[in-house]
C-alpha cells in the first residue's frame, strides 16, 4: 500500500488539479491514499503580488471543498485544511468546521510562499494553536525564501514540542541540507520527499531515521501523469526496493503517514 501526504485540488493561478483527476491518477499509479488540500487558498501568485479580491476563493468555502472530496471518498482521501493566514484569520467558523469533520480532517496546510506569511508569524500561530487543541499535525511548504525558511519550521516546532511538525520539500530549491540536519534534531519535525532528489531523500532517511520521511509529490500538479517522473517519483516506485530494507520502505511509502496523521483504513 501506498500513502501521498501530498496531493492538491484546486483552479487558480495556473493550477488546474480537479477532483477526477486526483482519483484516475490514483487509480492508475496505484496509491490507496492520499492527503488531499486545496491549492485555492493561495492569497499571493507566483511573483507575490496580492490576488484581486474578487479572484480570492473564500477559507471556508474551499476548504469545505476538500472535505466534500474526503466524505465522498473517505477510504482514499483524506483533508488537510489550507489556511489563508494573510487575507483571513482563524475564525470560530473555521474551528467548527474541524469540530463538525473531524473524522475527515488529517491536518492544517500552510504555504508561507503563497501566503505572503513568514511561518513563526502571529497569524500563523493562532492555526497551530488549534492544531493543538485537535491534536492535529501542521504540514507546511518550506523553500529558500524567507517566509518559508525551515529554520522558521524549526523554531516553532521547538517551541511546540507537543505538535507534530511535516517540512514538506525540506527546503525547494535548496540542497536540502539544512532542512535535513533540523528534522534530525527534533522528535516532533518530519520530512516530506516532494521534488527532492533521490539522492537527498536517501541522505534524510539516513540522517533523520526512516521514520521521519513521508512519501508525497504534489500530484496533480503536472497532471494525470505527475507519478510517472524519471527525475523523482519512479525512484520510489522502483528503484529504492532495492537500496531500503523492506521495513524502511513500507515506513517511507506507508507506516509513517499512517501512524502521523493517525490514518484508520
Amino acid at each position: 500500500m501506498v500513502i501521498d501526504s501530498h496531493v492538491h485540488i484546486g483552479k487558480v493561478l495556473n493550477f488546474n488539479m480537479p477532483e477526477e483527476m486526483v482519483l484516475a491518477s490514483m487509480e492508475k499509479y496505484g496509491i490507496d491514499f492520499s492527503l488531499v488540500s486545496n491549492v485555492e487558498a493561495s492569497e499571493v501568485d507566483h511573483d507575490q503580488k496580492l490576488i484581486p479580491k474578487e479572484l480570492q476563493f473564500d477559507q471556508i468555502e474551499l476548504n469545505k471543498k476538500t472535505i466534500e472530496f474526503a466524505k465522498k471518498n473517505p477510504k482514499k482521501i483524506g483533508a488537510l485544511l489550507w489556511i489563508k493566514p494573510l487575507t483571513d484569520s482563524c475564525t470560530k467558523e473555521f474551528e467548527e468546521l474541524i469540530i463538525k469533520n473531524r473524522e475527515l480532517v488529517y491536518g492544517i496546510k500552510v504555504h508561507p510562499y503563497h501566503s505572503k506569511t513568514a511561518f513563526n508569524s502571529r497569524e500563523v500561530e493562532k492555526y497551530i494553536e488549534l492544531a493543538r487543541k485537535y491534536s492535529l499535525p501542521v504540514v507546511t511548504h518550506t523553500a529558500n525564501d524567507y517566509d518559508s525558511n525551515p529554520e522558521l519550521v524549526y523554531e516553532v516546532a521547538l517551541k511546540n514540542p507537543d505538535i507534530n511538525f511535516v517540512m514538506v520539500h525540506m527546503g525547494l530549491g535548496t540542497d536540502n541540507e539544512k532542512a535535513i540536519e533540523l528534522i534530525s534534531k527534533l522528535p516532533n519535525l518530519y520530512g516530506d520527499i516532494t521534488w527532492v532528489a533521490p539522492e537527498k531523500a536517501l541522505k534524510a532517511i539516513k540522517v533523520c531515521g526512516s521514520h521521519k520521511i513521508l512519501f508525497g509529490t504534489d500530484s496533480p500538479i503536472n497532471g494525470l501523469d505527475t507519478y510517472d517522473d524519471d527525475n523523482f517519483y519512479n525512484f520510489y516506485f522502483r528503484d529504492i526496493k532495492n537500496i531500503l530494507s523492506k521495513e524502511d520502505y513500507e515506513k517511507l511509502m506507508l507506516k509513517n503517514a499512517l501512524k502521523l496523521f493517525n490514518i484508520k483504513f
